[in-house]
């Protein structure tokens, strides 16, 4: 599925990312879906991916309804070959990818203790969260090397950072996320490519967690857009490398 709107027609003054392509994995709810959103706002054309045709076609007829410009293709990021006509299309039509937001992510099958968790619960998280970073990046990153330039930014969370009982396979993969972005951002300084973290703590969203949710107590999705918006406006010799987000008051 392929949908772009017309061009965003804000001045340039207001819009400092107008020029700049953008990709977010997982775009078509929650966190993904405010980022498209804020980035989009921002002026920069925006393509994303998701597996349900409807939620694509939503979230494109909502950024069009703002004149943003926007691209929504129908991707899985654990798929190799999904990815690099992912890229090849978001390029073709948008224009060079300068900014990647590895965004998508599961918790469902990475809950409950460890002994009771299976070899197909394991696989899910870890290549939804972990390996999809890994192939996306890997995908864009060449272009990014050519151009002397761009941002990443991965969508980790504190559970990459603190042990929880019934969090096993959920934090070995955000940890694993912590550890592949710290070397990634070593590897690729040198390239002008800055790679960053987000890493927030409970957020009110669809996300299947640890349990319900007080909406009083947690983060919105709009924060966590906010976060990425901060990383990717900064001045050129600026590198924020990490973003831990808590809520106020504790949940």
């Amino acid at each position: 599925m392929r949908t772009i709107s017309k061009a965003n027609t804000e001045s340039a003054a207001e819009l400092p990312l107008q020029g700049l392509t953008a990709l977010v994995t997982g775009g078509t709810r929650g966190i993904g879906k405010a980022i498209v959103h804020n980035l989009a706002a921002l002026g920069a054309a925006v393509g994303f991916c998701g597996r349900d045709a409807e939620k694509l076609k939503t979230v494109v007829a909502e950024v069009q309804a703002r004149r943003g410009k926007v691209l929504a293709l129908r991707a899985d990021v654990t798929r190799e070959s999904e990815i690099a006509a992912l890229i090849d299309s978001t390029e073709e039509q948008l224009g060079p990818i300068a900014i990647l937001v590895n965004n998508v992510g599961i918790g469902g099958g990475g809950f409950g203790a460890i002994q009771d968790k299976t070899e197909a619960e394991w696989d899910q998280v870890m290549n939804t969260n972990l390996k999809s970073v890994f192939l996306v990046s890997r995908a864009v990153i060449p272009g990014m090397i050519r151009r002397r330039g761009g941002d990443i930014v991965n969508i980790s969370s504190l559970a990459g950072k603190n042990a929880f009982a019934g969090g096993g396979i959920y934090c070995a993969s955000k940890w694993g996320l912590q550890g592949l972005s710290g070397c990634m951002a070593e590897d690729l300084r040198a390239h002008g490519i800055r790679v960053s973290t987000i890493c927030p703590g409970s957020v009110a969203t669809e996300f299947a967690g640890r349990g319900p949710k007080d909406p009083s107590k947690v983060l919105t999705a709009g924060d966590v857009a906010h976060a990425v918006a901060m990383i990717v406006c900064q001045g050129p010799q600026s590198f924020i490398s990490e973003v831990q987000l808590r809520p106020v008051t504790k949940p």
